[in-house]
C-alpha cells in the first residue's frame, strides 16, 4: 500500500499478519542504482576518485556536514530503456568528466539498509587510463562540492582523516573499495 508518493520517493507499507505494517522507502522513478568506482591508472600508483557531497538528509539531521562518496546515479530515471551499463557510462561522464576504458560490474543487488528501503545498487569498477576531462563535470544542483583523487595506498589514511572531520562515509563507497582491495 502506498502511503506517500512523489516523483522521486514513495513510502509504502507492507501488511504483516498479526504485526504492525512495515513502512519503507521506494524510488518510483528508477529501476536500479549504479555506484561507480573510478580507478585511474597511474604511472607509479593507481588513484581512486571520490566525491565530497553535501546531502540534505545527512546535514539536516546533524549526522555530518559532508559525505565521502563514489559517483552514482539512477538507472532509468530519465529514459525507461536505459540499461545499467548505459547509466554507468552516463553517470561517470556527468559526475567526473571522465570516460572509462573498461567497465567491470562486480556486484549486483547491493542493499544499504534493507529495513528502510528496497533500493538496490550495482557496483562497477571503471578502469580509466587518461584522467583528462572529456567534459566539465556537473555539481548535481550544488550537491557535489569537490572531487578528490586519492592514491590507492593512501585510502585508509584518507578515510580516517575524513572521519576526524565532519564527514560521513558512504557505505556504497566502502563496498566498492572492497573489490579494489580484493583482487580486481
Amino acid at each position: 500500500m502506498i502511503l506517500y508518493n512523489t516523483k522521486y520517493l514513495a513510502l509504502k507499507a507492507y501488511k504483516r499478519e498479526n504485526k504492525p505494517d512495515w513502512v519503507y522507502a521506494v524510488r518510483p522513478n528508477a529501476k536500479n542504482v549504479v555506484v561507480l568506482l573510478p580507478l585511474i591508472k597511474g604511472e607509479i600508483e593507481d588513484e581512486i576518485l571520490f566525491l565530497i557531497t553535501r546531502r540534505p538528509p545527512v546535514f539536516a539531521e546533524n549526522v555530518a556536514e559532508f559525505c565521502v562518496e563514489l559517483p552514482a546515479g539512477l538507472v532509468g530515471d530519465e529514459d525507461n530503456n536505459e540499461t545499467t551499463l548505459d547509466a554507468v557510462k552516463k553517470e561517470l561522464l556527468e559526475e567526473t568528466g571522465l570516460v572509462a576504458d573498461e567497465i567491470k560490474i562486480v556486484l549486483d543487488k547491493m542493499v544499504s539498509s534493507s529495513g528502510l528501503t528496497s533500493e538496490a545498487s550495482t557496483v562497477a569498477i571503471c578502469y580509466i587510463k587518461n584522467k583528462e576531462l572529456k567534459q566539465q563535470p556537473v555539481s548535481d544542483n550544488g550537491v557535489i562540492k569537490d572531487r578528490i583523487y586519492v592514491k590507492k595506498s593512501k585510502i585508509n589514511e584518507f578515510l580516517k582523516d575524513c572521519g576526524k572531520k565532519d564527514y560521513a562515509i558512504s557505505s556504497q563507497a566502502l563496498a566498492g573499495l572492497y573489490f579494489i582491495f580484493n583482487g580486481n
